[in-house]
C-alpha cells in the first residue's frame, strides 16, 4: 500500500483550465491538442496540435509572456507536407510535437501519420517561423519520440515507443547523425497490473537532474473504449540512460475534471512538453480528452521524490 504524500496529485491544476480552447484557435478546426513547449526569447511557445476539419492535423503555434495566457497565431507554421519523401507518409497529418533545444538548434520530433500507420519524423527551427525537416527516422508503428537534450558517449539518444502487440513499453536509440538510429533495446515496461499496465509511452523531453534523467510519460490501462490515459514520471542512469533507477508508483496527474474526462477521446491526460524555470518549477502542459490544451505545476523535487520512494 503506497502512502500518499499529496492530496490528489502531484500535479496542481492552474484554476484557468483549459488554457486553450478551438475558441481560441482562428480558423475553423474539430480539436486542439498535445502540444511541444519551449521558453524562446523570454516568452513561452506551445507548439499546438490541431486538427482540421478533415481530421488532418497540423502545428499551429501559441506565444505567452506568463505560461498561463496565449495568443495563437493566425496561421499554421507546419502542414502535412507537399513534397516527397515527407508527403506519402503525412497524408493524413502531423500529430504530437516534442521539442528540444540542442546548442543553438530547437529539433521538433513528430509523428508523421498516414495509411501506413504512424512514423517518427524529425524537424528544426531556429526562430519558429522557419521549420525545416529533416527525415523520417523510424519504420512503421513508431511514434511517442523525445530527443535527449545532450548527447551521451557522442551519441544522440531518444526514448520512443513502437507498437509490439498487446502491449507497448519505452524504447531507447543512438544515433551518431539524428538520421541513422540504432542499438536499440527497451527501457521500461509497462506494468501488469498498475495504472500503467497496457501500454506506456514518452512525454516530454528528458530532464537532466543530479539524481538521473527525469522522464515524464504517459501510461494507459483499460478494456476498449475505456481506456484511461495517465501520466508518470521515472529516472533513468545519467551515464547509461538505458537503466531504469526510479519509478512512481501512483500517477502524478490522473483524469478528474470535467474537461479531462469527457471530450473526442474521454479519459485522456497527455503531455508532450513541459518547461523548467529557474525556481525549479515544472510547468506541464498536457492535452485533456483529446479536446483542450491544459497546464499544471509542481516543484522539480517532488518528481524526483516520487520516483525514489
Amino acid at each position: 500500500m503506497h502512502t500518499r504524500k499529496y492530496p490528489q496529485d502531484i500535479i496542481k491544476r492552474f484554476r484557468g483550465n483549459p488554457v486553450i480552447t478551438v475558441d481560441d484557435i482562428p480558423f475553423t478546426c474539430n480539436t486542439v491538442f498535445n502540444a511541444g513547449a519551449v521558453k524562446y526569447q523570454d516568452q513561452y511557445l506551445l507548439l499546438l496540435r490541431v486538427e482540421t476539419l478533415e481530421g488532418k492535423s497540423c502545428f499551429v503555434l501559441a506565444r505567452s509572456v506568463d505560461g498561463y495566457n496565449f495568443e495563437v497565431e493566425k496561421e499554421p507554421v507546419m502542414v502535412p507536407s507537399p513534397e516527397e519523401p515527407f508527403s506519402i507518409y503525412e497524408k493524413r497529418g502531423v500529430e504530437d510535437p516534442r521539442i528540444t533545444l540542442f546548442g543553438d538548434k530547437y529539433y521538433i520530433f513528430y509523428t508523421a501519420y498516414s495509411k501506413y500507420g504512424p512514423r517518427i519524423a524529425l524537424a528544426e527551427t531556429t526562430d519558429f517561423k522557419n521549420f525545416k525537416r529533416i527525415a523520417l527516422v523510424s519504420q512503421p508503428g513508431n511514434k511517442d519520440a523525445v530527443l535527449f537534450p545532450r548527447k551521451i558517449n557522442d551519441l544522440f539518444v531518444r526514448f520512443d515507443r513502437p507498437s509490439t502487440g498487446l502491449s507497448s513499453h519505452i524504447w531507447i536509440s543512438y544515433s551518431p547523425d539524428l538520421i541513422y538510429w540504432g542499438n536499440s533495446k527497451v527501457a521500461m515496461e509497462a506494468r501488469p497490473g498498475f495504472w500503467d499496465s497496457d501500454k506506456i509511452g514518452a512525454g516530454a523531453p528528458p530532464i537532466e537532474t543530479e539524481k538521473g534523467w527525469l522522464e515524464i510519460y504517459h501510461g494507459v490501462k483499460g478494456s476498449i473504449g475505456n481506456k484511461v490515459y495517465r501520466l508518470g514520471c521515472a529516472l533513468f542512469d545519467l551515464d547509461d540512460p538505458s537503466k531504469l533507477i526510479g519509478r512512481a508508483e501512483i500517477p502524478i496527474i490522473s483524469p478528474r475534471e470535467i474537461y479531462e474526462r469527457t471530450g473526442d477521446v474521454p479519459n485522456v491526460i497527455f503531455t508532450c512538453g513541459v518547461i523548467l524555470e529557474d525556481n525549479d518549477e515544472v510547468k506541464l502542459y498536457y492535452g485533456a480528452a483529446d479536446t483542450c490544451i491544459c497546464m499544471g505545476t509542481c516543484q522539480l523535487q517532488d518528481l524526483i521524490d516520487s520516483c525514489i520512494s
